[in-house]
């Protein structure tokens, strides 16, 4: 049955479903990437397709900003629409740019965030979040299957987007050295944490967009272009 948020009926959404923090490029890579395409939902515009990836069933959705909207959408395909998988599929910024440079696409194994999300939603104390093995595999092999080496990286899932100037270059140090954070977005460790309350399988890839500690910027154009890489590594994982 639909839900508040989400108006598909059962059967409508895949068992793999990539997920966007923006409904738009949902819609973008879902014409671009997939054949046969029916969005499934439009409540909120949180845009949902479904459709094929060379003969493979697969769905792609937005999830919002924010720990708060994709633990709503990531919860509600895992439970009630009888998901398996989501791959996180999103943009970032860079504490450590010795690690990781502009554009360059990873894999996200740890999520770490003060946050009391997973407290609250099921009396988890811990700090720390964690990828699905078995998903992160197939995301390394869909990756080389492509010649493409992924560096493995902890984010640091933040409740906030916009720090005071002086501050930001203070707390990606902090963040990185204290706490072992090579890079910051705001929405895996809810995903991850509603993987493992419900027995399904999250894992992440991210594209560097913003270097912090440099205040060096990637531009729409190129993010649209390193985008793609991301999908298609994640589309990947439906062959192996």
């Amino acid at each position: 049955m639909p839900t508040a948020h989400n108006s598909a009926s059962k059967g409508e959404i895949a068992k793999t479903v990539l997920m966007p923090g923006d409904p738009l490029r949902a819609k973008y890579f879902a014409e671009k990437l997939l054949t046969d395409v029916h969005q499934f939902n439009s409540v909120r515009n949180m845009f949902g397709y479904t459709g094929y990836y060379k003969g493979k069933e697969v769905s792609i959705m937005g999830s919002g900003m924010g720990i708060c909207s994709i633990g709503i959408y990531s919860h509600e395909l895992f439970t009630e629409y009888d998901v398996d998988n989501i791959i996180r599929v999103g943009t970032c910024g860079v504490y450590n740019d010795e690690k990781v440079s502009l554009l360059q696409t990873m894999l996200v194994s740890e999520a770490f965030s003060f946050s009391t999300f997973a407290l609250e939603q099921s009396g988890y104390e811990g700090h720390i979040t964690y990828a699905d093995k078995e998903l992160l595999e197939k995301l390394r092999k869909s990756a080389l299957n492509m010649g493409i080496v992924l560096p493995e990286v902890r984010t640091h899932s933040s409740d906030v987007l916009y720090y005071e100037k002086e501050k930001r270059a203070v707390l990606a140090d902090r963040m990185k050295n204290r706490y072992g954070c090579d890079i910051v977005e705001c929405e895996s460790f809810a995903l991850f944490h509603n993987a493992a309350v419900t027995g399904k399988k999250a894992a992440g890839l991210m594209q560097a967009v913003d270097l912090i500690r440099k205040n060096e910027h990637a531009t729409s154009e190129e993010r649209e272009r390193a985008g793609q890489q991301m999908f298609e590594i994640a589309l990947g994982t439906l062959f192996v």
